[in-house]
């Protein structure tokens, strides 16, 4: 299907035709400086300075103009790129009035997208009435985030009350970039500790483990985190109110300065623009040398921040219209991360030139342990991707199996040198009983998992024994381990706590291997085929209980002709969803990139 996919940002808006099943563009019209000198770029490389100013008078005006030289193209649908969704939309949308009106309302927490991303959709629909209109939230990606990275240490009652969260931006910007990092460097992005640093007009950088969100510099508002091109980042709660009482602002005007006149425009004085910056810095200009260094510093320590998170980083990719284009910023914010080991080759780093041929360039040396990789971004080829779904797929999936789901409590799985060190040389696990996955079963034995803080005496083996050891806990168990214990996919045990185990025979200190195990669908190759996923896929999943019916999340699928179809959640998700035993779910969206997923028209 072909699309109009429409990306309207703060001082630019990408619009580009593009057919979703291969990402070929069929037309394009990039309109750049509408605040100050606009000027609209076509694909045939015809160049229009534009008279007006301003998103309204600059949309109306080259909306005729692109229209006409895509008279011959069969549009079906438009997408829209819109930042924040708040709690409302975690998912592509079919965009009505109530949508628009919930657009407007979040504008608050976007003050300089929302609004802008609405009048692009109201003008699009002037011009384009009969086909359907989707949003697609930046917002969505950073759904995985853990509570401990979204949380604000602000009285819980108020936080709930006003939906106060971490909620992350640029999400199809850091999805797409962070798999196509893995892909470059022919790796599973679920083996990947990947920084992606988004740097435009809007800045931000995200800390993405193993293919998911865990922090992201943006918070509840894009305000928060690296310097911008007039938004201020990071800065000291005290200020604001210093301000009020030294320069009698009001909030609007405190809102004014810290989303349109700080950032970049007001360390340089002037200009919010990195081109420009850099090309008054080279002529003397102390102010926008001092603008340079900031925004360089502010990420640098972003990035030992967020590799400090993941215990580790493999990649750092720097994309968006500043990471792709400025050496200069590249060279400063990696420079000094050799203690990581990121190394910059300034050779590649300045020969950069990325384009539609060639959309990735590694400028590391080949010995870096971490590598540097400057990435093309294609927002506009994700949200016609989630576009296209949304329209094609307008009813939930097709009837398919129930899945059966499991309530995993706390167990542990032990390599044969460790089980011998705990009960015995050539020591063999006996059978309780039988799981329901094939082949596996919960043995008779038993050991003592002791944390810093306190000790179960009973934690049941599960068996045959492994090639490593790994205990699978809940997050209330973490707690009262007192081990700090990330969410993994089953094996993923690489830089993870550990803890002591005590056995008949004697205690093992496991250096590493206790996790809260990833919610994941075991299922064959063949359901694997019914349900339209393949291994590794990412999936929502509507469970119906006696109780209630709730939707799961960020659900991964693993797929094996060793496995039987059957869903696994911890304890603590299964008290908390008042599940019984009997429980079955259906499968409702995936994340695939091989295919499109399958979500419900709203």
């Amino acid at each position: 299907m072909n699309l109009l996919i429409i990306n309207c940002g703060s001082s630019s808006a990408k619009i580009e035709v593009i057919n979703s099943q291969n990402g070929k563009r069929l037309a394009f019209m990039n309109i750049e400086r509408i605040l100050e000198h606009p000027s609209i770029l076509f694909d045939d490389n015809e160049k229009i300075n534009l008279k007006s100013k301003g998103h309204i008078d600059v949309l109306n005006e080259a909306f005729p103009i692109f229209i006409n030289k895509i008279k011959h193209i069969n549009i079906l649908a438009v997408g829209h790129r819109v930042v924040h969704g708040g709690t409302h939309f975690d998912e592509a949308t079919l965009i009505n009035e109530e949508v628009e009106k919930i657009i407007d309302d979040l504008s608050d927490l976007a003050p300089l997208h929302n609004p802008i991303n609405l009048k692009g959709i109201q003008i699009a629909k002037k011009y384009f009435k009969e086909i359907p209109h989707v949003a697609v939230f930046d917002t969505a990606f950073h759904n995985t985030l853990p509570r401990r990275a979204k949380t604000y240490a602000l009285p819980h009652s108020i936080s709930q009350k006003y939906h106060i969260q971490r909620y992350g931006f640029h999400g199809t910007s850091h999805e797409y970039v962070a798999k196509e990092a893995a892909q470059y460097l022919s790796s599973d992005i679920e083996d990947l500790r990947i920084i992606t640093c988004h740097l435009g007009n809007g800045c931000s950088i995200a800390a993405i483990e193993y293919g998911r969100s865990v922090e992201t510099s943006m918070g509840m508002t894009p305000l928060e985190g690296l310097v911008m091109g007039t938004r201020s980042g990071d800065i000291d709660a005290g200020i604001l109110t210093y301000l009020q009482q030294k320069e009698g602002l009001s909030l609007k005007e405190l809102d004014k300065l810290l989303n349109k006149e700080s950032g970049l425009k007001g360390l340089s004085e002037g200009s919010s623009d990195m081109r420009d910056i850099i090309a008054r810095a080279s002529e003397g200009d102390d102010a926008c040398r001092l603008a340079i260094q900031v925004f360089a510093h502010r990420l640098r320590k972003y990035i030992g921040a967020y590799s400090a998170v993941m215990g580790g980083v493999d990649v750092i990719v720097f994309t968006g219209g500043i990471g792709e284009n400025s050496p200069m910023i590249r060279h400063r914010c990696t420079q000094r991360l050799d203690y990581l080991g990121a190394i910059i080759n300034e050779d590649k780093n300045h020969d950069v030139a990325l384009s539609i041929n060639q959309p990735i360039a590694e400028f590391s040396w080949n010995h870096s342990k971490v590598k540097l990789l400057a990435i093309k971004t294609d927002e506009q080829l994700s949200i016609a991707r989630q576009t296209a779904t949304l329209v094609n797929n307008h009813k939930e999936i097709n009837p398919i199996p129930a899945i059966p789901v499991a309530i995993s409590a706390r167990h542990i799985h032990l390599s044969q040198e460790t089980l011998e060190k705990l009960f015995g040389k050539g020591y063999e696990l006996t059978e309780k009983k039988p799981l329901s996955q094939p082949n596996q079963f919960a043995a008779n034995e038993t050991v003592k998992v002791i944390g810093p803080k306190n000790t179960f005496e009973t934690v049941r083996i599960l068996g045959p024994v492994r090639s490593k050891d790994q205990l699978e806990i809940s997050r209330t168990d973490e707690f009262f381990l007192g081990i700090d214990a990330p969410i993994r996919e089953s094996g993923k045990t690489e830089n993870t706590p550990g803890c002591i185990l005590e056995g008949p025979m004697g205690k093992v200190e496991m250096k590493e291997g206790v996790i809260c195990a990833w919610r994941h669908i075991h299922m064959t190759p063949k359901d694997a085929e019914i349900f339209g996923v393949e291994d590794r896929d990412i999936v929502d999943v509507k469970i119906n209980s006696e109780e209630r019916s709730l939707t799961f999340g960020n659900v991964l699928i693993r797929v094996s002709p060793k496995y039987k179809l059957e869903m696994h959640i911890d304890t603590d998700e299964g008290n908390a969803a008042e599940i019984q035993r009997g429980a079955t779910g259906v499968l409702l969206s995936t994340d695939s990139e091989a295919r499109l997923s399958r979500r419900k028209l709203k």
